[in-house]
């Protein structure tokens, strides 16, 4: 579990799928965060006695980057477009229902698709994006 009140969702926790790491006295994340800030897939983190991550020990390069769709969805809602552009640039997602993304970023270099996918929207304020790693993971 990750304690999100330091981002500012008090009382809430993100379950996150872990793995022993081999290399280091710690975890690997494998899944997409989709609320914790400064986490991402395949960085090497550690944990407390009650099972929270509370510390990050290796990064894995990788970042995260979230969408949100606001409803009432607009007549041009840019979900297809967006599921297509990852699909085709072999980006791993993950969907809340389908309100949120939360899309691996392992190079920023095959993101342009997907950034032209939702533009219209973030123009007009029907969707909204951020890059997890816009704050810095933390526990107090």
């Amino acid at each position: 579990m990750v304690n999100l009140a330091p981002f500012d969702l008090v009382g809430m926790l993100e379950q996150i799928l872990l793995r022993k790491s081999e290399e280091v006295d710690g975890y690997e994340v494998c899944c997409i965060p989709f609320y914790a800030y400064g986490l991402a897939l395949g960085d090497l983190v550690g944990m407390n006695d009650s099972d929270v991550v509370d510390r990050v020990i290796g990064r894995s390069g990788r970042r995260v980057l979230r969408v949100l769709f606001t409803e009432p969805r607009p007549a041009m809602d840019s979900r297809s477009a967006l599921r297509e552009a990852a699909d085709s640039a072999g980006l791993l997602c993950e969907w809340n229902g389908d309100g949120m993304v939360a899309i691996d970023v392992p190079d920023i270099a095959v993101m342009q698709p997907v950034f032209d996918s939702v533009h219209g929207e973030i123009q007009n304020g029907t969707a909204f994006w951020e890059w997890s790693d816009s704050r810095e993971f933390r526990t107090a």
